[in-house]
């Protein structure tokens, strides 16, 4: 006949409250209260051991139960879903978004005062552009021989030009 043995590591029972964080305080006490759980000590034995009066144990080890199936609580699977940009989020987002308009535009003011410290002539307003050498007249705009801007021949109008 073959005899089983148990296999994996030996249980710690108690000795994995030493291994959780926390002040050395409530390790203490949960070890006593786990105690009581498991039948090695009684209520009474805890009490004395804690300074506590039986109600008062009681509550802690309610407490400390319904922490502990609070914590197991399924919880769902997954990553939780994203909630979004916060209403401080979005505004800082379009206060960045204004910031880099507001930058390309002085950027743009920048250049254009280079191209008329450079070439002023460039950006010269039209109405000084159209000026000619005979005086203030525009060169292009119709004068009084026609629309067409040339003088009318004699062919035309019958007239001899002699």
């Amino acid at each position: 006949m073959k005899v089983m043995t148990k296999r994996g590591r030996p249980p710690l029972g108690l000795g994995h409250v030493d291994r959780l964080p926390g002040s050395d305080e409530a390790r203490a006490r949960l070890r006593i209260i786990l105690a009581t759980l498991t039948g090695e000590k009684t209520i009474p034995e805890a009490c004395a051991e804690l300074r506590v009066g039986e109600s008062r144990f009681h509550e802690l080890r309610n407490e400390f139960l319904a922490k502990g199936v609070e914590s197991l609580e399924p919880k769902p699977l997954g990553r939780p879903p994203d909630p979004g940009p916060s209403d401080m989020e979005r505004e800082n987002l379009r206060l960045h978004r204004e910031n880099e308009q507001l930058k390309l535009e002085v950027q743009a003011a920048q250049i254009r005062e280079e191209i008329a410290m450079v070439m002023p002539h460039v950006l010269k307003p039209r109405s000084q552009k159209k000026t000619t050498k005979r005086g203030s007249r525009d060169s292009r705009a119709p004068s009084s021989a026609g629309a067409s801007g040339t003088k009318p021949s004699s062919a035309n109008t019958g007239e001899s030009t002699t």
